[in-house]
């Protein structure tokens, strides 16, 4: 499947109808009676959270939206119909915002959520009660921006070929692209970590580079999804097959993260150093462990080494978390 995490649209609510100036007459009235209805509400424009739907690709191909008007006033007293309301589904997690102002409109992060971005117009007003009529209004435009943050369990973080594709292809069915060549994964990919008694959502998320935070690379593409994990995997190279030192990567990612969101760096983190069945590797952990006093899972997410380990370890981690939260709720 194809995906998107962002996308600028067009909306324009209804224009209310018009009222209706018309007069009633027959031989029982000396003057003719004003009968002309108002005209019916213009439709607005609503934005809608659905879980069947994972990407905003759709938006892509079309970006012009608009609600439908309200009907004209008739004689009669007769009231023009009311537009009706057009509904633009997006997936649990899109944060909605005004593209002129960057105003937020709404986070949708339950599945029903709505909000509506521009309202109909109210329609004109007839002369049924002896009153002049009124014109119609128009309906409310604006440009959206759409920006679509991932809900995942746990997120695996690194340089490019550090190996997050295989970890994930290694514990859950989710099938990445692999490839020995930097930004093989250009959109997040999320997997399942079943077990009998727990299961969570693991997200690949495309390689991190120096500078991410101000764009480059893929750099807010990926920085944007990683604010809703509850667990970050900082993903090594520790065979220092790219030529980069496993020590200087962990700052980096650290030091990306902070720039990108301060609160991002208070999520809890496991450090695993990566492609250990590789020459080099052990010695470079040895030199990692003087320098980093934190726990650090050695694993080969290629052979499956250790990574039994730091998937248990990680799933009782989210347990308590979670069993924390139902006890302060």
């Amino acid at each position: 499947m194809l995906f998107a995490d962002s996308a600028k649209i067009f909306v324009r609510a209804g224009k209310g109808g018009n009222g209706c100036r018309s007069f009633y007459r027959d031989k029982y009235y000396r003057h003719p009676q004003p009968d002309g209805g108002d005209g019916g509400k213009g439709g607005d424009v609503i934005v809608v959270a659905d879980n069947s739907i994972y990407t905003l690709l759709d938006f892509k191909f079309r970006q012009h939206f608009k609600a439908e008007n309200g009907g004209h006033g008739s004689s009669k007293n007769q009231k023009g119909k009311n537009g009706s309301d057009l509904e633009l589904k997006v997936p649990v997690g899109t944060v909605v915002k005004d593209n002129a102002t960057g105003f937020l409109l709404r986070e949708l992060t339950v599945a029903g959520e709505r909000v509506i971005v521009v309202r109909g117009g109210t329609g004109g007003k007839g002369n049924n009660r002896g009153r002049e009529t009124a014109l119609p209004e128009t309906g409310e435009e604006k440009e959206l921006f759409l920006e679509l943050k991932l809900f995942a369990d746990v997120g695996i973080i690194g340089f490019p070929n550090t190996g997050k594709s295989t970890l994930l292809s290694k514990v859950s069915q989710a099938r990445p692209k692999i490839a020995n060549y930097p930004f093989t994964t250009k959109e997040p990919i999320l997997g399942v970590v079943a077990s009998d008694d727990f299961n969570f959502v693991m997200a690949d998320l495309p390689g991190l580079i120096k500078g991410a935070h101000d764009g480059k690379g893929l750099g807010i593409r990926f920085l944007r999804h990683v604010e809703r994990t509850k667990i970050l995997v900082h993903l090594l190279d520790m065979s220092a097959s790219e030529g980069r030192r496993p020590v200087e990567d962990l700052r980096n990612l650290n030091k990306e993260l902070g720039l990108f969101n301060p609160e991002l760096l208070k999520k809890p983190q496991f450090i695993v150093a990566n492609k250990m069945d590789l020459p080099a590797a052990k010695r470079n952990l040895a030199e990692f462990k003087k320098r980093i006093k934190k726990r650090i899972y050695a694993i080969s997410a290629l052979t499956g080494d250790g990574v039994d380990s730091l998937i248990k370890d990680i799933r009782k981690k989210l347990c308590k978390e979670s069993s924390a939260k139902k006890s302060s709720g």
